[in-house]
């Protein structure tokens, strides 16, 4: 059984059978499945030979109708295509950065039987003790919606366990780059092996301002001066 029947059979299972009765003129759950199937795909990035790094965030955007129909079983339709987009990148030996997450929106200028997939390939960032709380006037990363506060006058980042904060990507190095707190604050390249980029350029010592944008593998970090 392949992985859009296996997911058909979950769902049917769960809700005994209400999608195929609710959604014959609509978008249809398994649509959506074989869109992220093709999301993955096409987004699809060669870190090296063995990593080839996939979306592992995706947001369904669909019409109001639509949306309103599908929202009676949310939770589980969400839970279901995550579990799909997993079982799918583990069957084409694709890595992701971190665990799948797949949400619903609404959009009511799609028509209905039109939907949209939005995706990203997110690494868990992670700060060494679990972290600071950021405090007002303070320099930090950003991240995924979390705020990383640069607390030492000397903050290593990388995928090793020693690291201020741990960047989950197969694209890092275990000591990848550093930031260096002074009057002018400054981003260190640490010989990396893919490199570290300051908004698309790669960088081996550089000065860093508010706004500005680190890619550490497909990870990006924007430097708030505070």
């Amino acid at each position: 059984m392949g992985i859009l029947e296996r997911f058909e059979d979950s769902l049917d299972r769960m809700v005994s059978g209400a999608f195929a009765r609710a959604f014959k003129a609509e978008v249809q759950p398994v649509e959506i499945a074989s869109a992220l199937q093709r999301e993955i795909d096409d987004r699809a990035a060669v870190i090296d030979r063995d990593r080839t790094v996939v979306p592992n965030i995706f947001h369904v955007e669909l019409s109001s109708h639509d949306f309103r129909r599908l929202a009676v079983f949310k939770d589980a339709l969400c839970t279901e295509l995550a579990t799909l987009v997993k079982d799918y990148s583990g069957e084409q030996r694709y890595t992701l950065l971190g665990a799948p997450t797949v949400t619903l929106g609404e959009d009511d200028a799609l028509e209905t039987g039109i939907f949209r997939v939005r995706s990203e390939a997110r690494a868990e960032v992670s700060a060494s003790g679990g972290g600071t709380p950021a405090v007002a006037g303070q320099a930090r990363l950003e991240a995924g919606g979390s705020a990383y506060p640069l607390v030492r006058a000397i903050t290593r980042l990388g995928r090793g366990t020693d690291v201020d904060i741990r960047v989950e990507d197969p694209g890092a190095s275990r000591n990848h780059c550093e930031i260096v707190l002074g009057q002018t604050v400054y981003l260190r390249d640490l010989g990396s092996t893919n490199g570290t980029f300051l908004d698309g350029e790669r960088v081996t010592e550089i000065p860093l301002y508010d706004g500005a944008v680190v890619h550490i593998g497909a990870t990006a970090l924007v430097f708030r001066s505070g």
